[in-house]
């Protein structure tokens, strides 16, 4: 497997609308391109603004092939630029890909 993690540090208040866009919107166009989320996390510190994470895939080509079909569904085009009429959600975007150690219970 492939894995990446995602930590997307939000806008100024946004917190909570980049949240709901996960909710209404990406998780399930996730599934349309068959990018497998693992979990979500926010870090527990006091005025925390992260949204952290998981995802997996066969590899890198699938990885590659479904992020490019993700970013060009209308769909997603259109819900990103509703969510943003009051601005962007996500000020950076912080992207690692993770290689399981051997002894790792997820491979």
């Amino acid at each position: 497997m492939y894995y990446e993690q995602r930590t997307y540090i939000a806008a100024p208040g946004k917190l909570e609308a980049l949240k709901q866009r996960f909710k209404d919107h990406t998780l399930r166009l996730f599934d349309k391109h068959r990018i497998q989320v693992i979990g979500f996390w926010t870090p527990d510190e006091p005025n925390n603004v992260d949204l952290v994470y998981l995802l997996a895939y066969p590899d890198k080509a699938t990885r590659e092939q479904a992020w490019e079909a993700f970013r060009g569904d209308p769909e997603w085009q259109e819900a990103k630029r509703n969510s943003e009429q009051n601005g962007i959600l996500v000020a950076k975007i912080i992207i690692q890909f993770l290689n399981p150690t051997d002894f790792s219970p997820l491979k």
